[in-house]
């Protein structure tokens, strides 16, 4: 499959032109449980975009792609992170917290974190998309990496699937309907984010306006308000019944708003941005997605430039660390686009990819359209979620702790190691040993001994309780250390356990 050289660069130009307008557009409406009334920006911009969390953590992501390479991880992420990821407030602050305690991800994203179910990554899904052009199912796996960092299993990890899908997918198809049903094929079927979509194509399918629409949303899928502030939400609203919600239960009522925003905005670039941010919620980032998920459907040339102008090409960050990153930070939407190019052929070149960015006419006879959902493989996305993943030259190991990575005094802890062979046909003999105080018990056994199918079984599962009584440490570090019969390979696994007398109970 072709992507012309010159439509992609106009779709991601569009895309990351789209993303500063939005975000601008919706910034003095962040957080207000209102309708608003918005036509065009509210601000003396005085030719510059408002900086953007939206949009920075992605610069961020780029320059580690560029670093590190197209083989990045959620491991390498997490220490980006740390380094240049400034705020603490609410998922990233959390996420913050339980990386410096020495959570890995996906832990770091759901152990005690309420806004686990909040926006923070949808709103950067962007940079995958436009790096995996037309490949959802790669963009995708590359979103999850990103997610699991601050959202962990919550509905914010599968809100930033949803979109990565679905801007990946826009790359080859236009029809806005299937973009939709693409996304979804990539979420569970019972998840808040996949019922508020499924909802707003309802309510536009139904003939109900965006108004109505927009009340649906809150009426089913609603979060708190931000920090539970009552004064966010207006009089209207309040009558309606839309004053209570949980707090940072954030993700699926705003993706549902950016999808009605897109169905009732009809491919209108200026119809379907106001309709999102007169939605209220959570309006940058609403606003922003919708303005980038144009961009990539219609390419640069078709956003106004009435909108254009008054923001002009450069971009503003916000919340990043800029410290030796020195020069490395894009600084206009036209450098930040001709990197994502760059990366994108590395990218599609490292996975061997169907996808080839040419001087030729885009040529998509190639696709085949039931290529583009996730088929069958959708469920194995989130069967890691459980605990951190390491990856070895021949083997995926997941150390599950079942979403509490705490050990309590006297208290068995389970830990399940899943065992994933991933080269080929090559079975392998595999021998366990836990490096643990001799203190400790390790039922059933501190060896073991198991037989690891090949790469098109399922993998296997090998449940170990830990226990001993007194945990000395706040933080428990121990290992696993897993050998091959007949083979020089020694892979050492670190499992991490916080001192659960320490800690509040999980919060779910």
């Amino acid at each position: 499959m072709i992507l012309n050289r010159d439509e992609y660069h106009k779709q991601v130009l569009g895309c990351w032109m789209g993303k500063n307008i939005g975000g601008t557009l919706g910034a003095p409406f962040e957080f207000l449980r209102q309708v608003n009334n918005v036509s065009f920006y509210t601000q003396d911009l005085k030719g510059e975009p408002l900086p953007n969390d939206d949009l920075d953590i992605q610069l961020l992501w780029l320059i580690a792609l560029e670093e590190r390479g197209p083989a990045i991880a959620a491991h390498a992420l997490a220490e980006y992170w740390m380094m240049y990821v400034g705020p603490h407030w609410s998922e990233y602050g959390n996420a913050k917290v339980n990386m410096r305690a020495g959570l890995p991800p996906p832990l770091s994203g759901s152990y005690n974190n309420r806004y686990k179910d909040s926006c923070g990554a949808f709103i950067r899904s962007e940079i995958w998309a436009c790096i995996a052009p037309g490949l959802p199912r790669l963009a995708v796996r590359y979103a999850l990496e990103d997610a699991i960092l601050d959202h962990g299993n919550g509905e914010g990890t599968y809100a930033a699937v949803f979109t990565a899908a679905l801007e990946s997918a826009a790359f080859v198809e236009k029809e806005l309907s299937r973009l939709i049903a693409i996304a979804l094929s990539y979420i569970p079927a019972d998840c808040g984010v996949a019922g508020a979509v499924n909802k707003a194509v309802e309510c536009y399918r139904g003939g109900k306006t965006w108004r109505e629409a927009r009340d649906e949303q809150l009426r089913f899928y609603r979060g708190g308000t931000c920090l539970d502030d009552p004064n966010r939400i207006c009089a209207e609203d309040r009558a309606k019944g839309f004053a209570d919600g949980k707090l940072g239960w954030d993700a699926p009522s705003n993706v549902g708003m950016l999808i009605l925003g897109l169905l009732y905005g009809e491919g209108e670039f200026e119809k379907s941005l106001c309709i999102t941010v007169n939605c209220g919620e959570d309006t940058d980032c609403t606003g922003a997605t919708v303005g980038s998920i144009f961009g990539i459907l219609h390419g640069i040339d078709a956003i106004p430039k009435k909108w254009i102008e008054p923001i002009g090409h450069g971009i503003k960050t916000l919340c990043l660390n800029l410290g030796d990153l020195g020069g490395c930070v894009p600084g206009t939407v036209e450098n930040l686009t001709d990197r994502t190019e760059v990366m994108a052929r590395r990218v599609l070149l490292h996975h061997r990819a169907r996808v080839e960015i040419a001087d030729k006419p885009t040529d998509l006879d190639d696709l085949k359209r039931e290529s583009l959902p996730a088929g069958p493989s959708a469920a194995a996305l989130y069967a890691n979620l459980g605990g951190p993943t390491f990856r070895f030259d021949f083997f995926d190991i997941c150390v599950d702790c079942g979403n509490d990575p705490t050990i309590r005094d006297g208290a068995p802890k389970e830990i399940r190691l899943r065992i994933h062979n991933t080269y080929k046909m090559q079975q392998a003999n595999l021998n366990i040993r836990w490096l643990a105080p001799e203190s400790w018990r390790v039922l059933p056994s501190r060896m073991g001994h198991c037989f690891s199918w090949c790469l098109r079984a399922d993998p296997i599962v090998v449940a170990f309780a830990l226990q001993t009584d007194r945990v000395e440490s706040q933080v428990v570090r121990l290992a696993v250390e897993i050998t091959m019969d007949g083979r020089p390979g020694v892979m050492l696994v670190p499992v991490v356990l916080l001192n659960g007398n320490l800690q509040p109970e999980i919060r779910t």
